[in-house]
């Protein structure tokens, strides 16, 4: 959906529950600003017992005072019930203020919060506020740091990317699941949202192209050889009825004319995809140097997850 259409859904009026089924399966619950779910009519339990991340989203355009003191008395039940829920806090639609003025509301929303919690002795509450908009990439990066936090191997990912990176020359890495946009990882430099929109856009147009030349791959990659049995030169009759022969992971690569940099996509898995933004087209000609690092990469990564799922 694209942002314009947003302005014909209607108002939230109960409950509503999305799931995702990708990297990783989880559900969004939508709650309508105007239910009081901390009402003893509600099974409170219910609501908030088996959730990760706690996501309040605040209207930077309106009044945001009675939004605020609604969000600090959950903030006060979810710490005392739930403190291992991650509390979420988006400053949204800052797309029509100017950037003076999204510092300042910024600010202002976070002494609020953090003075009224004080009050009721709650001192240095953790808590992580975004700057969000649907007009460009800022909430697919707020998303991206919710579950980020959900992620409990995300130290070891960092630390995987943190080499890859310093071992490739690459000035940014990032760990994509390509259905939702979310980066679930990325190197330790600091973060940069330029780099973030140029490689979220670039997953678009790699899953516009499959969609029209994509094809099912076998579960395991046919290779070529010169001394495979079945005719002359390694050819065999079965490549004629069909059958397709290539990678069992897909690559692409990019030039920024702009910049200079070569933007690398290499395929993880059916859901993950790995993005590099290098640091200069100099850093490109060692080739196979690159493609070694990111093969010994997707091992570890693959351990990482079996381990885990043992």
């Amino acid at each position: 959906m694209s942002p314009p259409e947003t302005l014909f859904l209607e108002t939230t009026a109960k409950i509503h529950k999305d799931s995702m089924h990708s990297f990783m399966d989880f559900q969004v619950w939508d709650l309508p600003g105007q239910l009081d779910f901390l009402d003893p009519a509600f099974d409170i339990d219910s609501i908030f017992g088996e959730i990760g991340a706690f996501i309040w989203v605040i209207d930077a355009q309106d009044d945001y005072h009675e939004a605020i003191g609604r969000l600090n008395k959950t903030i006060i039940i979810l710490q005392q019930s739930y403190p291992s829920i991650y509390i979420e806090i988006f400053i949204h639609k800052v797309d029509g203020l100017s950037e003076d003025f999204k510092l300042d509301v910024y600010r202002d929303v976070e002494q609020r919060i953090n003075d009224e919690l004080a009050d009721c002795g709650f001192e240095n509450p953790p808590l992580n506020y975004h700057l969000t908009s649907i007009y460009d990439h800022s909430i697919f990066e707020a998303f991206s740091k919710v579950i980020q936090r959900l992620i409990p191997q995300l130290p070891t990912l960092e630390a995987l990317l943190n080499n890859l990176c310093a071992n490739s020359q690459i000035e940014r890495a990032y760990l994509f699941d390509v259905l939702s946009k979310i980066y679930i990882a990325s190197d330790t430099s600091p973060s940069d949202i330029s780099s973030y929109e140029i490689c979220s856009d670039y997953i678009d147009v790699i899953v516009d192209a499959s969609e029209i030349y994509g094809w099912d791959r076998p579960a395991k990659a046919k290779k070529i050889s010169a001394d495979d049995e079945g005719g002359e030169n390694g050819h065999d009759e079965s490549d004629d009825d069909g059958d397709e022969v290539g990678l069992e992971d897909s690559e692409s690569v990019i030039l920024l004319a702009n910049q200079g940099k070569p933007l690398y996509l290499r395929e993880i898995n059916r859901y993950l995809a790995l993005i590099c933004v290098f640091k200069s087209e100099q850093t490109w000609k060692k080739r196979g140097l690159v493609d070694y690092n990111v093969s010994v990469f997707q091992d570890a990564l693959s351990q990482v997850f079996d381990s885990n799922m043992r």
